[in-house]
């Protein structure tokens, strides 16, 4: 294999694991990565940790470390790269990949529980609780404060009905430069 084939192949494997997390929605652990990305045969093991530990150097990936779990979520600037390169992996991949994240969000969904409640102070103050979790690993966890038992209930039922995407917002909104 000559440099040019080696590079293009290294920005492939690369721009590939970018788009695994972009489209997970929340942080990606890395067994569901190595699951993934071994169980489609995109790379071997060794490369594909190499690969993650030079994304979050390269500031396109972030590593969430929490009670040991190795999570990562992507950057602005991750976003940004993979926008610009997304053709440069191969469509059969691509489709590949879609119906594996598939199998796994459902998985996940399963073992991911989401929390929305709320609980009346008086009759004009509710405190609403919003949480992801994984296992014993929490994601996100919101309490607001609102005036009506009507916004309670409207925001508890949008977080159980939208939690990824609304997480998903809420971080990149945060993380922004």
């Amino acid at each position: 294999m000559n440099s040019v084939e080696s590079n293009r192949e290294l920005a492939e494997n690369k721009l590939i694991l970018l788009y695994i997390i972009n489209n997970m929605e929340a942080p990606v652990s890395n067994l569901i990565i190595t699951k993934v990305i071994l169980e489609n045969k995109l790379m071997n093991y060794i490369f594909l940790q190499q690969y993650l530990d030079e994304l979050c150097d390269g500031k396109f990936l972030e590593r969430l470390d929490v009670e040991d779990k190795k999570s990562y979520r992507i950057s602005a600037a991750g976003r940004q790269g993979l926008d610009y390169f997304i053709s440069l992996i191969p469509a059969g991949t691509k489709s590949r990949i879609d119906e594996a994240l598939s199998d796994y969000k459902k998985r996940i969904k399963n073992e991911t529980s989401v929390i929305a409640d709320f609980v009346a102070v008086n009759e004009n103050e509710y405190i609403t609780t919003l949480k992801i979790c994984e296992g014993s690993f929490t994601f996100i966890d919101l309490k607001l404060t609102v005036g009506s038992r009507n916004d309670a209930r409207n925001i508890c039922n949008n977080w159980s009905m939208n939690s990824a995407a609304l997480y998903k917002k809420i971080m990149s909104e945060l993380t922004e430069d």
